[in-house]
């Protein structure tokens, strides 16, 4: 059988909807429509009680404010019990000083890990990888991220993707690598030729040639 035709490496598609679910969490029932208005951060870790896991919760946890401001919630997963999650939140809590704000998922059937395509074989049968998705207001899945498992992920990295997203979506223009808010912005590349001579001699842009012109926003 190839890749294509077992559910288990099946993908969702950028800039289509983001897979439904109807998923237990330790804050009760989500779903994606309980999002809807809000952006959302959805990502999974291998294991509750592992130490590269709570590195990353933690992190995320202290970031949460940051990611409100931004309209933008939190959902964890990983395919372990409630009982197993908040004994974990607790442990967190108790050992490192750190409480968890947002719910996490209980997939121990693996519907919603299957769905987002975070279980990778090769990796582990039953275990999600490290999977992060980015989910804007409508529903629609903006970007995704892998890590493997002994890796853990940079959160500031997800927030300053987010920071980027909202620019582009607000002003129509692109972000360079590495952009951080108040940094120049890329304008899209020129339809014509007409449009090409007047953007290299306008003030607004800073053009080192026609197809790459950045401006301040």
């Amino acid at each position: 059988m190839e890749q294509s035709d077992n559910p288990v490496f099946g993908l969702p598609r950028l800039n289509e909807r983001a897979p439904d679910f109807n998923a237990p969490t330790t804050n009760g029932v989500k779903t994606l429509d309980s999002y809807k208005g809000k952006w959302l951060v959805l990502f999974s870790h291998p294991a509750d009680f592992t130490p590269v896991c709570t590195t990353e919760f933690m992190a995320f946890a202290r970031m949460a404010p940051e990611f409100n401001k931004r309209n933008c919630e939190l959902l964890g997963l990983s395919i372990d019990s409630h009982h197993s999650h908040i004994a974990w939140m607790r442990n967190i809590k108790e050992k490192f000083g750190v409480e968890i704000p947002f719910p996490i998922i209980a997939d121990l059937k693996m519907d919603v890990a299957r769905a987002y395509g975070m279980i990778h074989p090769g990796a582990a049968d039953t275990s999600a990888v490290r999977a992060t998705f980015l989910i804007d207001p409508k529903g629609v899945l903006r970007a995704m991220v892998y890590y493997p498992m002994s890796n853990g992920r940079s959160i500031p990295e997800f927030l300053r993707l987010l920071d980027a997203l909202q620019t582009s979506d607000e002003h129509g223009v692109a972000t360079p690598e590495g952009w951080q808010p108040g940094d120049r912005v890329i304008v899209p590349p020129a339809a014509t030729a007409a449009e090409a001579d007047l953007r290299v001699s306008s003030d607004e842009y800073d053009c080192v040639d026609f197809y790459y012109c950045t401006k301040q926003l």
